[in-house]
């Protein structure tokens, strides 16, 4: 049974459910980002924040009822106050972090309870997509290809370039299509090559950035726990959902990429291209934002004046930031913390929050 067009061109099953990962640790944009105020919660370039983004991206596909956030205590306040439109029952708090292995085991016991044979989808609550309705094309078909649950079901984004802090896919043969997109086996799973790796994957075309973006039919996801985690099953199934809050710490940590997908080998990929970055660092930002390597781009609610200045990134919070004959800088200002240096090495803030870590400063993480 499939639901009414939602939108341009796509059909999908009455019962799809879409999670999204809203946790995190909100380090890679800081000072603006931190542990109680992770990058989903931010406005970056807009006046609508990456979590309420990535709703309203979904919204032409499934009603609010069919949308789980997964998140942690510390942001469930936030959420729901930034999703009005989503019923209390859509935020599912975990109790603990114990990695995205156990939180879409969570996610899949509760899309169980309300539509046991489902097919449905995992993505990320701080992503940028350029191409909205590129996104929901490519995600119908990837539900599509799931829903008879032969195949654990991932997009892969088509490499701009070689980047070295993203994970990649390796397709193989393809398989078919859905929805008119192609359809590939996929070989094995690789996580952040180096530059020379990097490069020969993006030259020989047969690899795929890995944008987090996974498509399962429920029955098919809870048969790979089974067998593939089978400690993490046995420790969240041994409860209810009701009192599945005692058990949940005392499952093993680990990723849904290194704990299913890349040991599954049952896995399909769908090539997408709707535009895609994680927003990692200060530094890609930029990349989205500027049109030339001399533009500076300048964000933020508070006044930045420039002059003789070319290629920086400006984050003004709370004060007039000036720059005057500089480049290739980032700069970000809030209340309590400002944060400068090279544009090239804006992954480097770690350093910074490592320091804090080692200090237990909670008041600036």
């Amino acid at each position: 049974m499939t639901s009414p067009d939602r939108g341009a061109g796509y059909r999908i099953a009455a019962d799809t459910h879409i999670a999204i990962l809203a946790g995190g640790e909100g380090t890679r944009l800081w000072p603006l980002s931190r542990s109680r105020r992770p990058k989903q919660l931010l406005q970056l370039g807009g006046e609508r924040t990456l979590i309420q983004r990535t709703v309203d991206r979904l919204r032409p596909l499934v009603s609010p009822e069919q949308i789980l956030i997964i998140t942690e205590r510390s942001h469930a306040a936030d959420l729901h106050a930034q999703l009005p439109e989503l019923p209390a029952s859509s935020i599912i708090v975990e109790p603990t972090r114990r990695g995205t292995a156990a939180a879409l085991l969570l996610a899949a016991l509760h899309v169980r309870e309300r539509a046991p044979q489902a097919t449905w989808a995992s993505l990320h609550s701080d992503a940028f997509i350029a191409d909205d309705e590129e996104f929901r094309r490519t995600l119908a078909a990837a539900l599509e290809a799931a829903a008879s649950g032969a195949y654990l079901v991932t997009t892969g984004v088509e490499p701009r370039f070689p980047a070295t802090g993203y994970g990649y896919i390796q397709r193989g043969a393809e398989l078919g299509t859905a929805h008119g997109f192609p359809v590939f086996k996929v070989v094995r799973f690789v996580e952040k090559p180096d530059r020379e790796t990097a490069e020969a994957y993006v030259a020989s075309g047969d690899y795929l950035w890995n944008p987090g973006v996974f498509v399962w039919n429920n029955p098919a996801l809870l048969d790979a726990y089974a067998r593939l985690q089978p400690e993490i099953f046995s420790v969240l199934t041994s409860a209810s959902l009701a009192d599945v809050d005692g058990v949940y710490p005392s499952a093993p940590r680990e990723t849904i990429d290194v704990g299913i997908m890349e040991r599954a080998t049952n896995v399909a990929t769908v090539p997408a291209r709707f535009g895609w970055s994680d927003i990692g660092s200060w530094a890609e930002l930029w990349e989205l934002a500027s049109t030339s390597p001399a533009q500076n781009v300048l964000l933020g609610p508070a006044r930045v004046l420039t002059a003789e200045a070319s290629g920086n990134l400006v984050y003004a919070d709370s004060r007039t930031v000036a720059l005057v004959g500089v480049e290739d800088l980032v700069v970000v200002e809030t209340a309590d913390a400002i944060f400068v240096c090279p544009r090239d090495r804006a992954q480097d803030v770690k350093l910074i929050v490592q320091q804090l870590q080692q200090e237990e400063n909670q008041e600036l993480l």
